[in-house]
């Protein structure tokens, strides 16, 4: 029994066996790579070119104002949020979304298999500008005008210009646009527990910009050089109160009223 076991791992001459190995032909061969081929070209047709993938979903995250839309979302995309998601071009959605004014930063992504993904970061005003005709221009901390209504938002300052005779004076030097420019960076440093006082940045002359908090009080800033030091320097101030706060010399600030 034992020597039937032996020969039949064995074999009758003692070698071990070994299973038979599969050979293929040169026709087989070919046969396999033609299937390997034709199931690429299918897979690559269905993902870039059939319908079953198309975009069927744009899912937009970052919404958290209510003033931007989906629907204004997918009016910026057009065409672009169309026909296979592989074929999307993702720079090009990102260009088209950026354009729309309240957007300020936006990130796209393909969620398979039928969704186009968007996140945006909305725009935060930080001031609004009195137009010529009465309306309210939001303005951004990087200075960039976005929206326009009737009236300001709440808890941002009001930019207005009341210029003295030397500074209209100097407007070829200093021209208004560079004066609005610079309450706008004043409003963008003021700390958030501060904005939310300030009623309007009145500007006087470059280095005379004051800001009007809610309560009546008056904050003489200066220029806005050194702003963010000045915003500290005030933070500390408001601890006491009064009528009149002057950062404007932020080595010497003074407090009276």
């Amino acid at each position: 029994m034992a020597d039937e076991d032996y020969e039949e791992e064995f074999g009758e001459d003692g070698d071990e066996t070994r299973p038979p190995r599969l050979r293929l032909s040169r026709r087989g061969v070919l046969v396999l790579v033609a299937l390997g081929v034709l199931v690429l070209g299918g897979l690559g047709w269905t993902v870039f070119f059939s319908a079953a993938l198309d975009v069927r979903r744009v899912a937009v995250q970052g919404l958290d104002s209510g003033q931007l839309s989906q629907e204004e979302v997918e009016r910026a995309l057009g065409s672009t949020a169309q026909g296979p998601l592989a074929r999307v071009d993702l720079d090009r959605a990102r260009q088209l979304v950026g354009r729309v004014p309240r957007v300020a930063r936006v990130e796209v992504w393909r969620g398979w298999p039928h969704t186009l993904r968007i996140k945006v970061t909305e725009r935060q005003p930080v001031a609004a500008v009195r137009a010529d005709d009465g309306r309210f221009v939001q303005v951004d901390a990087l200075g960039v005008e976005f929206a326009t209504g009737p009236q300001p938002p709440s808890g941002v300052p009001v930019v207005a210009l009341q210029l003295g005779q030397p500074a209209n004076d100097a407007l070829s030097v200093i021209d208004r646009p560079t004066l609005v420019r610079s309450a706008i960076t004043v409003a963008a440093g003021l700390p958030p527990e501060v904005a939310k006082q300030a009623g309007s940045l009145t500007v006087y002359s470059y280095d005379d910009i004051r800001l009007q908090l809610s309560s009546g009080a008056t904050v003489r800033w200066g220029s806005a050089e050194e702003t963010p030091r000045k915003a500290r320097i005030l933070t500390a101030l408001l601890g006491r109160k009064a009528s009149n706060y002057d950062v404007s010399a932020p080595d010497a600030p003074a407090v009276s009223g």
